[in-house]
């Protein structure tokens, strides 16, 4: 089985392309969406006891738990370390379900693909651009988006420039939503020739 590791800056498209992804059939597992059930789940005693005060209800509170580690990198570092591990397993276990079913290929969207190093657990990489006065009108039409919390999340990301250099493949979504489908659509045929090879020691790695 093909693995694709499918990555961008914040606005760029990548939900977007994960959705045309899905309606060729191809499984897509979603990295920020798993940390959100991590947030009402299994993570919970693990943050509470390292971030006292940061959860309400057997759930995390981001905002509170957001206080603790904004401008404080010891401790970020610290919430990934507790994060990141569960959030590779949780992948692991995703691909190798999806291999026994007989997929042929599958996708993890992962924002922070390149700085997490999850270039390593994939065979090709694929990142999503736009230009960046299309990128920050996106993103401030968010609803609770300020200028301040955009400027925050683009600093722990790969200047998009060298994630497009870095990445096998690169997809423009700063014209148009059907442009953005037209190249997904050459793309996935293409992939469609492609062996992967990553499988077996991801399979290693499974707990």
């Amino acid at each position: 089985m093909l693995v694709i590791g499918l990555t961008g800056g914040i606005g760029m498209g990548k939900s977007s392309a994960a959705a045309h992804f899905r309606r060729h059939g191809v499984p897509v597992f979603d990295a920020d969406d798993y940390v959100h059930q991590l947030y009402e789940g299994e993570a919970v005693p693990l943050i509470e006891d390292a971030f006292p005060g940061t959860t309400r209800d057997g759930r995390v509170d981001r905002t509170l738990l957001a206080k603790e580690v904004a401008g404080r990198p010891d401790r970020l570092k610290q919430l990934e370390e507790i994060v990141h591990p569960l959030v590779v397993q949780a992948e692991i276990d995703f691909l190798c379900d999806q291999e026994d079913a007989g997929v042929p290929m599958a996708v993890l969207e992962i924002p922070l693909l390149f700085e997490t190093g999850a270039e390593t657990r994939v065979d090709v990489t694929v990142a999503v651009s736009a230009p960046e006065d299309v990128q920050r009108q996106r993103v401030l039409e968010r609803l609770g988006m300020t200028a301040e919390k955009f400027e925050a999340l683009r600093a722990r990301q790969l200047d998009d420039a060298d994630r497009r250099a870095r990445a096998d493949h690169g997809l423009d979504s700063g014209s148009s939503l059907e442009n953005l489908q037209a190249q997904l659509d050459v793309l996935i045929e293409s992939l469609k020739l492609q062996d992967g090879s990553v499988m077996e020691r991801l399979r290693a790695q499974r707990h």
